[in-house]
């Protein structure tokens, strides 16, 4: 059963790494178990881009590696996804740039100020919940003992950033857009930057396979209308495009820490890590987790074999979701 229930951590005003103030900032988030005496139980899971905390539970469970039994789970909402603070709260296009620092920094102070934990026995996410992973575990290398990046990376490529780049200009190019002032959602632009993503998370072998079918679909139009377009049809554009602006900033040697030196920032962490790459993935190819992982200490790259692309790490595959499971409980016993 998923949990929908939530809290919100609210820190107050923030100054962002950008220099700018966030105003009432507000953290939703959920939990699962109970911290021990110690406070060294604590479970980290993030979110992924256009996700919230109800997408993100499908490795909790009674017969999972993150079992709450035995480890109090956080799973948190990145900023901008419509449950913590986002441009739809009133802000509009108005709302700050947000780095993954920035949603970095606030969770620690969720995890410390709020719910007394004093270390973190993992910190795990797909996705966008991979990239902060990351972060996590660079920015506050002594207060994570284990990281699981799933199809995330440690700085966003290129490659990835151009990608972005091109479904900002479809979503913006919807005349009801007026900037981000829109006076009701730019339904066009929105049909279309669902269209146009459909090509990136699932690989070529899934449409090849007509893995759509395996999820309920029997068509691929089917597919793109009832699936793609219902779910930007039902995310706000300007939030779209924060969590954009956050994915496309990212870099964990982006601070004051390590000030532009990526190498640096990968020797830094200390966690043990198990880097959670699919071999399928156009968003984050298994040659960038291969470059990343030369520089950390501990490290071990542990690759989903999968037709699923960056849908590996999503829930969608129970092949592919056993695999991930089975790292991280050998992950958690070491």
């Amino acid at each position: 059963m998923i949990q929908t229930s939530y809290t919100d951590f609210q820190p107050g005003d923030t100054r962002l790494s950008s220099g700018q103030t966030l105003s009432d900032v507000r953290l939703a988030f959920t939990t699962f178990g109970k911290l021990n005496v110690s406070g060294d139980n604590a479970i980290l899971v993030v979110t992924h881009f256009g996700g919230t905390h109800s997408h993100s539970q499908y490795l909790i469970g009674p017969e999972l590696a993150l079992n709450p039994k035995n480890y109090f789970i956080i799973v948190v909402n990145l900023l901008g996804n419509g449950m913590s603070s986002s441009p739809s709260d009133g802000l509009r296009a108005a709302f700050p740039l947000v780095s993954m620092r920035d949603n970095v920094n606030l969770q620690y102070r969720l995890l410390t100020e709020s719910l007394g934990i004093k270390k973190l026995a993992l910190v795990t996410g797909h996705s966008m919940g991979g990239v902060a992973t990351y972060h996590w575990a660079a920015l506050y290398p002594e207060f994570v003992l284990r990281a699981a990046p799933i199809c995330g990376a440690a700085r966003i490529s290129d490659h990835n950033w151009v990608f972005l780049e091109g479904m900002r200009s479809i979503l913006t190019s919807d005349p009801v857009w007026n900037g981000g002032d829109y006076e009701t959602q730019p339904t066009q632009g929105l049909k279309n930057i669902a269209r146009a993503w459909a090509a990136w998370p699932p690989s070529a072998h899934f449409y090849r396979e007509r893995l759509y079918t395996v999820i309920g679909y029997h068509s691929l139009e089917e597919y793109l209308t009832n699936y793609w377009e219902a779910t930007y049809l039902g995310m706000d554009a300007n939030n779209i495009l924060a969590q954009i602006d956050t994915w496309e900033s990212a870099n964990i040697s982006e601070n004051d820490l390590y000030r532009g030196d990526f190498e640096k920032a990968l020797a830094s962490i200390q966690a043990k890590i198990y880097v959670m790459p699919s071999t399928s993935d156009a968003y984050f190819p298994v040659e960038d987790s291969e470059r990343e992982v030369r520089f950390i200490s501990g490290a071990e790259l542990r690759p989903i074999d999968s037709k699923w692309g960056h849908w590996a790490g999503s829930g969608r595959n129970i092949v592919d979701t056993n695999f991930i499971n089975k790292q991280l409980e050998e992950l958690l016993n070491l």
